[in-house]
């Protein structure tokens, strides 16, 4: 892994950037912003949780949560994210799911949190990359994980992704 000087500004991505890298559209794009991108090796991307996303309105209705299985995708999100963006291509790619390990659920996510996304490459061989994924609200610690996934940017005429 390369380590950022102090010297050194970190990179972000709007949504702009984030569209450009990822297939994903609503209702299934699940990062707003990426701020602190350290190239492939680490990044925190930004959700804000409203209200009005689908999800809501039939998972505990009366009492909204987001589902775990949306927190790990907007993980595999960022992470998949600052991959194709290390690749420097201009248009969404494809990044495959090989492997969640170690998922676990601490607090619930609410409409109104600000969720973070706090991922890190621990390994990458090739194509192929494993992530350290942790889900914070207000630092406290929400969900974490670690994904592996494969970066497959010759794939991205064919649609599907993360």
């Amino acid at each position: 892994m390369t380590h950022t000087s102090v010297d050194e500004a970190l990179d972000t991505a709007d949504l702009a950037d984030i569209l450009k890298a990822l297939p994903h559209r609503y209702p299934m794009l699940l990062v707003d912003r990426i701020v602190n991108i350290d190239g492939l090796d680490s990044a925190v991307g930004i959700k804000n949780v409203t209200y009005n996303e689908p999800h809501f309105m039939g998972h505990f209705p009366g009492n909204p949560i987001m589902p775990g299985v949306l927190i790990i995708e907007g993980l595999a999100q960022t992470a998949g994210a600052i991959g194709i963006k290390s690749l420097g291509m201009d248009k969404p790619a494809l990044v495959y799911f090989m492997s969640i390990d170690k998922a676990k659920f601490r607090k619930p996510v609410v409409p109104g949190d600000v969720l973070e996304y706090h991922v890190r490459l621990i390994k990458r061989r090739g194509s192929i990359c494993r992530y350290e994924c942790i889900a914070k609200v207000a630092g406290d610690t929400v969900a974490e994980a670690e994904l592996t996934a494969m970066l497959s940017p010759n794939d991205a005429k064919r649609g599907g992704g993360l």
